[in-house]
């Protein structure tokens, strides 16, 4: 039973949504936390942050966008089928006080790990708006969800299918327009968009705290691959965040490591394909 999945759900195009029986993380995880998960042996190990869990009944819950290989390999599991091996919870815990007036944005799979912090930010008395985006409507997850939790809520899709046709950039400027002002922020999401957003906020005097999501190996800081630099000095995601304060973070570095990867990933993701078309 131990790492079993209980449930499956497609929550949009390419997006899946876990609940895996996983007692003691369950017990153990705070907001802002995440797991490393390997599917099987001869899969790699990635960093997936916990989205929801239930500390009486045992279970936790993973959201994961089929990106690579070993996300490809998880999405093929089934109801009942085994994890090979999870650790966690790791990083440290968001930080949660009653900040006063707080926004929260996410793009794309960031929505996920974006889902436990406003929860807990709501459960402290902010009073929350976000704003949400997706390239498409068929992209866009927990929508139902965020709304519950939100003060106000916005959405945003890069084609104009559903919400703003445009960027949650474009949203963040006419909420400051209209007048709504914010004590702290919360940006997760691709790093182009975390870069963009937390530029504007931080031009508006809001403290700004971001999630980042760069390769990791083994969790633990001894590889060194989820290095980054915060106000010139060497951080690692796994043991140091993944959460930093956004005005310190070296974007243009970040960028080109991230950037040294893609070729490599492609690969592994063309093979696997390959692999299961014969």
């Amino acid at each position: 039973m131990s790492n079993a999945i209980l449930n499956k759900e497609n929550l949009a195009a390419s997006a899946w949504r876990y609940r895996i029986h996983s007692p003691k993380i369950a017990r153990k995880r705070q907001a802002g936390q995440f797991i490393m998960l390997r599917p099987v042996p001869e899969t790699e190990r990635i960093p997936l942050t916990i989205a929801n869990a239930d500390a009486e009944q045992g279970w936790i819950e993973i959201i994961f966008q089929v990106v690579g290989r070993t996300t490809m390999f998880l999405s093929g599991l089934d109801v009942g089928d085994e994890i090979s091996d999870i650790a966690g919870p790791l990083g440290h815990p968001t930080r949660i006080e009653k900040f006063g007036r707080v926004i929260c944005i996410g793009g794309g799979i960031g929505v996920a790990p974006l889902y436990p912090i406003l929860c807990s930010l709501k459960d402290a008395g902010n009073d929350v708006t976000t704003i949400i985006g997706a390239r498409s409507k068929a992209h866009l997850i927990l929508e139902k969800e965020m709304k519950e939790k939100s003060d106000k809520l916005f959405v945003a899709t890069d084609d104009g299918s559903y919400g703003h046709h445009g960027f949650v950039s474009d949203v963040f400027n006419q909420v400051q327009d209209a007048g709504d002002r914010f004590d702290s922020a919360f940006v997760i999401g691709p790093v182009m968009m975390m870069k963009v957003v937390s530029s504007l906020t931080l031009a508006s005097g809001i403290n700004t705290v971001v999630s980042l999501n760069p390769i990791m190996i083994d969790g633990t800081g001894m590889c060194g691959g989820c290095r980054v630099t915060v106000h010139g000095k060497t951080k690692f995601a796994c043991v140091d965040g993944p959460e930093f304060d956004a005005s310190g973070i070296d974007w243009e570095e970040l960028i080109r490591r991230l950037k040294s990867y893609q070729s490599f990933e492609e690969k592994e993701r063309n093979e696997h394909q390959c692999a299961l078309v014969q």
